[in-house]
């Protein structure tokens, strides 16, 4: 399957895999930024997506980043519609305590990945089927 991409910038990059058979694109940014100790910045890629019907991309962190910088995804992850056709930009977070993260055009910034949808329609209902798990939330398996 294709991925259309459109270079808005010349310092946009075509999104790229690391090594064959890797799920995400890698994303770089297309301009300079500083993001201070826990702030948060929208950085720009210079591209633009068509994402295939049937399909959603998925904006995700990269773990590199993560661990060596504490940088990660406001709003991870973002999701890019089929229909949208604008700049896809990236809400970094700076979670380090103390250091500024520098990002120069071409950096690596976060991944893509497409998809597919499952097409579901809400309906209501008055009770919902049994399962093992029940209501068990938020710290339900233990540690």
């Amino acid at each position: 399957m294709e991925l259309k991409v459109q270079l808005l910038s010349d310092s946009a990059t075509l999104p790229t895999r690391a090594h064959e058979g890797d799920a995400g694109l890698d994303l770089y940014a297309s301009e300079p930024a500083h993001i201070g100790p826990a702030e948060r910045w929208q950085v720009a890629t210079g591209i633009a997506v068509e994402i295939p019907d049937g399909h959603a991309g998925l904006v995700l962190p990269r773990s590199g980043l993560a661990r060596r910088h504490g940088i990660s995804l406001v709003n991870a992850p973002g999701l890019i519609d089929a229909g949208y056709r604008g700049e896809v930009k990236v809400l970094l977070l700076n979670n380090d305590p103390a250091e500024i993260f520098r990002i120069k055009p071409g950096d690596r910034i976060a991944q893509l990945l497409v998809t597919p949808l499952a097409a579901v329609e809400p309906v209501q209902a008055d009770a919902l089927s049994e399962s093992v798990r029940g209501e068990g939330g938020f710290g339900s398996t233990g540690r």
